[in-house]
């Protein structure tokens, strides 16, 4: 399937990994590779049909790389500013965004996008 009619599903990873207090902050880049190989394999809970799955890291988890089913995008900058930037960009597609950040919220439902919290992804 093209990937570009699939809708698409952009996790901001340090608003999910940091919402289990796991000892994450230890390893920030292992918390996102965690996460990215939960999504790759279990997708996200209760959704159905083909997704396109783009996992936003920032900061210390900058250069994660992508596995098949996750692409990983290092945001060169702020993680919410290239979240943003990416539903931007989607078009008519219909974009899901998961994170619990009000502001990013905010700004991304503004452009259209709808909203989960990070109890959507997979643990």
């Amino acid at each position: 399937m093209d990937d570009t009619a699939a809708p698409l599903v952009i996790v901001d990873a340090a608003n999910v990994v940091g919402s289990v207090p796991d000892g994450w902050w230890r390893d920030r880049r292992g918390a996102a590779e965690r996460l990215r190989d939960r999504l790759a394999s279990d997708g996200l809970p209760g959704r159905r049909g083909p997704v396109e799955i783009v996992l936003v890291v920032e900061g210390a988890a900058r250069g994660v790389e992508s596995v098949p089913g996750v692409r990983v995008e290092s945001a060169p900058g702020s993680g919410d500013d290239h979240m943003v930037a990416l539903v931007d960009g989607a078009g008519d597609r219909p974009v899901l965004v998961v994170t619990a950040d009000r502001e990013l919220r905010r700004r991304v439902t503004a452009l259209g996008a709808d909203v989960t919290g990070p109890r959507s992804a997979p643990r």
